[in-house]
């Protein structure tokens, strides 16, 4: 019956942070970004060299993307001809950080191991991309012609403050129930755990101690299709029963990094060599990820 008591409020708790973070965040966001026009974020990441890079990182890291809209993005920078490299930085950065994912780290495990986890996977996403296009893989981009990708963003933005304010609003509550269910499953796993996974085994197989917890934490997390909001919750119940840093950084990594449907997206891009690229950099980056931050902790 403690057991029960600690695992309801436990999942009451976590819920409702998670979801005034959400929903706050994602107005500011949503707002902000109703005053960038996208001809402007097109010239920021066509950048010549490592610049192109660092650009497509940063803004993958301050959008709240999912897949369905990181794969339009990904077709329309390849289609205004931004470079292939920064294109690759930025769909390996796009679903692992933004302002969001940031503020559940900040909150729940601390702003060093946000900023930790905000610096690695920037760098590995920079790296990828520079190691990608200087393979020569930007031949592995299919043929594709779409007339149209989607509704322009810079087209129907409402005029004045008040009005943009309501919209961004709006479309927050839209993307919370998008990921509602996420929120809840995460947050119900994690409340699990907390109450009723014996301390003793999670030790012995995710705690520090063990050489292999961060590469079996990653590969387990690879085919669950974690995302960011069901997989902090999740983390930070192992890390009450046990588990090292490095294996809940490994899971938010690769659970949210190798996303199912969006690689099925993805793959009427690239062909099938980008696609087994992209997981095995996800899967390397959780590891390295992993491994760094127990080495610091």
């Amino acid at each position: 019956m403690n057991s029960l008591n600690e695992a309801i409020k436990y999942f009451l708790v976590i819920m409702a942070e998670l979801s005034i973070l959400f929903l706050g965040i994602s107005a500011i966001i949503a707002l902000a970004f109703m005053y960038i026009p996208r001809n402007k974020i097109n010239r920021w990441i066509a950048g010549k060299g490592l610049w192109g890079n660092v650009m497509g990182v940063l803004f993958g890291a301050v959008t709240p993307f999912c897949a369905c809209s990181t794969v339009p993005m990904t077709l329309g920078f390849l289609q205004a001809g931004v470079p292939f490299g920064a294109v690759m930085s930025f769909v390996v950065s796009s679903p692992l950080m933004d302002p969001l994912i940031f503020s559940l780290l900040v909150a729940f495990l601390g702003w060093k191991v946000a900023l930790g986890f905000f610096l690695l996977t920037s760098a590995f996403a920079i790296v990828f991309g520079v190691l990608l296009e200087k393979l020569g893989w930007a031949n592995q981009i299919k043929n594709v012609r779409v007339k149209k990708i989607g509704p322009d963003p810079d087209k129907g933005v409402p005029e004045g403050f008040k009005n943009r304010l309501h919209a961004a609003v709006f479309k927050a509550w839209g993307d919370f129930q998008s990921v509602f269910i996420y929120m809840i499953v995460g947050v119900g796993i994690g409340a699990a755990i907390y109450g009723y996974l014996p301390e003793d085994l999670l030790a012995k197989i995710a705690g520090a101690g063990h050489p292999l917890s961060v590469v079996i934490v990653a590969l387990i997390s690879m085919p669950l299709y974690l995302r960011v909001e069901s997989a902090i919750p999740i983390g930070l119940a192992l890390m009450e029963k046990g588990a090292s840093i490095g294996a809940v950084i490994a899971l938010i990594i690769s659970g949210a990094g190798i996303a199912i449907p969006e690689l099925t997206m993805l793959a009427g891009i690239f062909k099938k060599k980008i696609i087994i690229g992209l997981s095995i950099i996800v899967f390397v980056s959780a590891v390295l990820s992993g491994l760094i931050f127990n080495l610091l902790a």
